[in-house]
């Protein structure tokens, strides 16, 4: 008899187990959905200056600080232009300091993908700040005006601000084209979604549909649509589910996230999570906002209008892998869906034109004169 009651203790105890490791799985899924809806920006600031001096910066050694090119210096009030790295040491590196402020030896920075601020005058282009009619209300944009009649909408990924297309806008506006950067939902200035988070896709495609349509009224016959990151996943569903996108007639993707899946795997290895929680994350963060994935895995649902498209990705990119970019051109043929590619190696997120911004724009104008003249 005791021994049949240590038998059903054990069991007791073994099931007892396996419930809390069940419970502690979603809730670390839980978690980990609640940290890719959060809307919240958070400003880190990893690296540190050890010397400036010159038109030079020393910095502490990582692999960010590492990457080859131009890119944006930044600290909690002031942001200056990082150029080439001259010299690497076992503890630090060694760059060109283009233009921007001095920061002072000790100061906590971040080196950033956008080295302008804080607005198109930035690049030294005329603007107008407008407001684009969004079905939660008016959503700020950018408007640079162009003299030809084809528009170029741009729309940042997630976590990102308009900022993100200052990079390219001085290529765009030298061909001649309109262009208009706008925000969506949960943007500073920008409605709030209904429940206050990312919803990855699925409803900020519609912010896109209310600025295609504002570029339409306001004298577009054609418009191009140009995405990072996220900006991909919502130009991906405005594609297949808005009458508007008929008049699309070219898509240029940086850093797509053509796969949500794949890319919530990725994230997951990058913290160090089990590989079980990722299909965890995704099908609470599914029940949370009523996203279907699998819409967003644009190899095997591709978009129902399918414009000439170019995509750019770096094989250093540990946000979005890489590998989808390259899974989706290869389908592409088949999928009757003309398609262009460039790949930059090294480089992290978004970051192919502060790589090598003479390429990077020769391919993005060159793409364009080919496909609209």
């Amino acid at each position: 008899m005791l021994h049949h009651h240590r038998v059903a203790r054990i069991g007791w105890f073994g099931s007892g187990l396996s419930v809390g490791i069940g419970a502690g799985v979603v809730g670390i899924g839980w978690y980990y959905s609640s940290v890719l809806l959060d809307v919240r920006q958070w400003r880190l600031f990893p690296d540190r200056v050890l010397d400036a001096r010159d038109g030079t910066v020393t910095l502490a050694r990582s692999r960010l600080v590492e990457q080859p090119g131009t890119w944006g210096l930044r600290w909690v009030d002031g942001l200056a232009v990082l150029g080439p790295v001259l010299a690497v040491h076992d503890d630090r590196v060694v760059r060109t300091l283009l233009a921007g402020p001095v920061p002072p030896p000790g100061t906590p920075v971040v080196v950033d993908a956008g080295p302008f601020d804080p607005d198109p005058s930035a690049r030294g282009l005329a603007f107008r700040e407008i407001h684009v009619a969004t079905p939660l209300g008016p959503a700020p944009a950018w408007w640079v005006p162009g003299d030809r009649d084809t528009w170029v909408v741009h729309v940042h990924g997630r976590g990102g601000t308009r900022r993100e297309a200052l990079r390219i806008l001085p290529a765009l506006h030298r061909l001649g084209h309109s262009q208009l950067v706008i925000s969506y939902r949960n943007d500073e200035s920008a409605p709030a979604s209904p429940d206050g988070r990312y919803h990855l896709g699925d409803t900020e495609w519609e912010d896109v549909e209310a600025a295609v349509r504002h570029a339409c009224a306001a004298g577009a016959r054609r418009v191009v649509l140009f995405g990072w990151s996220m900006g991909a996943a919502i130009i991906g569903a405005f594609l297949d589910r808005s009458a508007a996108a008929a008049a699309v007639a070219a898509v240029i993707w940086d850093a797509p996230l053509v796969d949500w899946r794949e890319t919530l795997r990725q994230q997951a290895r990058n913290r160090g999570l089990p590989g079980l929680l990722s299909p965890i994350a995704a099908t609470i963060t599914s029940r949370r906002i009523g996203i279907d994935f699998d819409h967003f895995t644009l190899r095997t649902h591709p978009p129902a209008v399918r414009p000439p498209t170019l995509v750019v990705h770096s094989t250093g990119d540990s946000a979005v892998p890489v590998g989808t970019s390259r899974e989706l051109v290869a389908a592409a043929p088949g999928l009757d869906w003309p398609m262009r590619y460039l790949e930059v190696p090294d480089v992290e997120h978004t970051a192919s034109w502060n790589a090598d911004p003479v390429r990077y724009e020769d391919a993005v104008t060159g793409f364009l004169c080919e496909h609209l003249g």
